[in-house]
């Protein structure tokens, strides 16, 4: 029979010297965890199952998590720690209860004899083809803590640069809705009463101020259908890039040309390349097959596209600098590191080198672009309400110099 997946409970009872005790612990069943309270000298009167959150319960598993998990385990199996017993102590030191579901749940499969990478495949929503095949590598080759260390410092690192991209990314966004949110208020809430006091003027309006006018009535009357015309495009957008390879392709396409954030891009993009071929190179893949791992690790369509040209080049015979050299998309730097560790047999250190060079290329322009966009959105905020504020005011001004 299975064992059954532990859970969380909560008990009441006393200790060997009559003090009243209560907490959590997680096992099976009542009986078996009442049992273990024995052992450590309590008398449980009461044992039930942790109640769930009124509100938010459980959190999701995020990449995150499954990197300090990792590492955890590798600091773990480093210790000498038995691999069942490492998967209860790294559960125990976690608040997220779906990471400690889901470590419960592979521990159960470990316990009753499946390989560990099997029991990841379980679950391919957090663990991707790579790690599972980075942890058969380890389990079969006998050093499962050396391959799960260089999988935390993998995923450590890949999640590093998402954070940064994320935030690149993030901060024109939060300028763009600021922006626009800013602007409908004006023009649904402010400019209407202005318009209310023009209509007594009796007098044309300037230009200007009747384009706003105009654009004020029009937000008015159509606002909601705009938000929601926006709502489905940006949705509409997203979905079609999901599901249609030439939409992505454009969009990744458009992403790699914008200024700044191409280039943060493009820079991303070669560390992760770097990063990814040398953590399974060094881990003992075959050259042919750890591209097939790094094309989906490079996170866009176009390189995708690439990453499995250079394999099968690499498959003819082709050496690795000359079939990235030959797609004219890979950095020049990172070909000529890939040519050094070929011929000196030192290929996953050379790449290693150039992941931490376009990492650290990636954190400064982050951070200067975060230092250059500071003052334009002083400058696009002072353009927009100013403008709108000038429109409203020329006729004021006209008025006074008439009388």
């Amino acid at each position: 029979m299975a064992n059954a997946t532990a859970v969380a409970y909560v008990y009441k009872g006393v200790d060997s010297k009559g003090n009243k005790v209560e907490g959590e612990i997680n096992g099976t069943n009542p009986a078996l965890i009442k049992a273990q309270l024995r052992k450590q000298g309590i008398i449980a009167n009461r044992v039930q199952k942790k109640p769930k959150p009124l509100f938010g319960g459980k959190k999701k598993v995020k990449p995150a998590d499954i990197a300090l998990f990792t590492r955890q385990m590798a600091t773990m199996m480093k210790a000498g720690v038995p691999l069942v017993q490492s998967f209860d102590i790294v559960a125990d030191g976690l608040d997220n209860q779906g990471v400690k579901e889901l470590i419960f749940k592979i521990r159960d499969d470990v316990a009753s004899g499946t390989a560990f990478a099997d029991a990841l495949r379980k679950h391919p929503l957090y663990f991707d083809e790579l790690f599972c095949n980075l942890v058969a590598s380890g389990e079969q080759s006998g050093a499962l803590e050396t391959m799960l260390d260089r999988i935390a410092t993998y995923k450590e690192k890949t999640e590093s640069l998402k954070a940064k991209i994320k935030k690149a990314m993030t901060y024109p966004i939060a300028v763009i809705v600021v922006a626009i949110v800013v602007t409908s208020i004006l023009l649904i809430k402010v400019v209407p009463q202005f318009a209310e006091t023009f209509s007594s003027f009796g007098a044309d309006l300037p230009a200007f101020t009747q384009l706003v006018v105009g654009m004020s009535e029009w937000m008015q009357a159509n606002w909601f259908i705009a938000l929601i015309t926006i709502i489905v495009g940006i949705g509409g957008t997203i979905e079609a890039k999901k599901r249609n390879r030439k939409v992505a392709e454009f969009f990744d396409r458009l992403v790699l040309k914008l200024p700044i954030l191409g280039t943060i891009t493009y820079n991303s993009i070669a560390a992760r390349f770097a990063r990814t071929l040398s953590t399974t190179f060094a881990a003992g893949v075959p050259l042919i097959d750890a591209l097939k791992s790094v094309a989906g690790a490079t996170g866009n369509s176009v390189y995708q596209e690439a990453t499995l040209k250079v394999r099968d080049a690499v498959a003819t015979g082709i050496p690795l600098n000359g079939a990235l050299r030959s797609t004219g998309l890979y950095p020049i730097m990172l070909v000529q590191m890939a040519a050094i560790g070929e011929e000196s047999g030192a290929l996953d250190d050379m790449l290693a080198k150039a992941a931490d060079f376009y990492e650290e290329a990636v954190d400064n322009m982050v951070d200067n672009l975060t230092t250059l966009l500071e003052p334009m959105i002083m400058a696009v905020l002072g353009i927009l309400v100013g403008g709108l504020m000038i429109a409203m005011y020329l006729p004021i001004f006209q008025l006074g110099q008439v009388v």
